[in-house]
């Protein structure tokens, strides 16, 4: 890419020229500090910025700005719902505790929400590429399952190049010998975060609570294709408009960016 043409882009995407080249510094010390900070929630759950800042003697702004930064939160019990304990055969190790993603494709991590519409769940499964943060694969059901996850990934895979490591948590929906058998025939490797640990795949849940806000209330459609129409343009929106604070851009144009340097 020429340096007219790195200038054009840099004032297309708003951004100063050498943002196309700055790789921050702060990112790999994050990390770190990031699998530190999820090593206290394991054994606290509880714990808010503040606490866990106090238990590891750091400054609670740097614990605040890093837990915000990978959308990690306490444990919130609500109400007093039972949890049947998961038969695991296989024990996943979290790869994320030492793995930096580096490049695009290098992890992607999945996960799915839901939506209350008219007395009913809609549900929502998304693929999200950790180094570029962009929505990779996306899919809309009104039953959880494995096929809702599968169809997530196969879009993902429809795509993009299939990435080197699969996070996702202990859910059954992606313990499900189907979702395994593609993962393991395409050689990714399987990463998981540790049973109860959610903020373990922060990414996914930073994602949702912006996504739902973005979203609106579900209740002001009338038909369910309405509203299966507004979460794929509201996706749309976050990867092409939105712009990601931890970018300064959109996902999908970080991605390109990444392309033409």
């Amino acid at each position: 890419m020429t340096q007219k043409n790195k200038s054009a882009t840099a004032r297309l995407l708003g951004i100063a020229r050498s943002t196309l080249y700055y790789v921050s510094r702060k990112d790999t010390k994050d990390w770190k500090l990031k699998s530190t900070i999820e090593a206290v929630l394991r054994k606290h759950p509880a714990y808010g910025y503040r606490r866990v800042a106090t238990s590891l003697s750091i400054n609670k702004k740097r614990i605040q700005r890093v837990m915000c930064k990978f959308g990690l939160k306490p444990h919130r019990r609500r109400g007093r719902k039972k949890y049947r304990k998961q038969r695991t055969f296989v024990v996943y190790a979290n790869l994320l505790t030492t793995t930096v993603p580096t490049y695009p494709h290098h992890i992607w991590a999945a996960d799915f929400t839901e939506v209350w519409w008219r007395g009913q769940w809609v549900y929502i499964a998304t693929v999200i590429d950790l180094y570029t943060r962009e929505i990779v694969g996306v899919s809309v059901s009104l039953r959880k399952g494995a096929p809702l996850v599968l169809q997530a990934l196969y879009h993902a895979l429809l795509h993009h190049p299939h990435p080197i490591i699969f996070h996702s948590d202990n859910g059954k929906e992606y313990d499900a010998k189907v979702f395994k058998s593609v993962i393991t025939d395409l050689h990714i490797i399987i990463s998981r975060s540790h049973p109860g640990c959610p903020w373990e795949n922060g990414y996914q849940e930073s994602f949702y609570g912006k996504f739902k806000v973005d979203l609106g209330d579900p209740q002001r459609f009338r038909t369910l294709g309405e509203l299966v129409a507004e979460i794929y343009q509201t996706i749309h929106y976050y990867n092409t408009d939105r712009i990601h604070s931890a970018l300064n851009m959109p996902p999908k144009c970080f991605a390109e960016s990444l392309k033409e340097v």
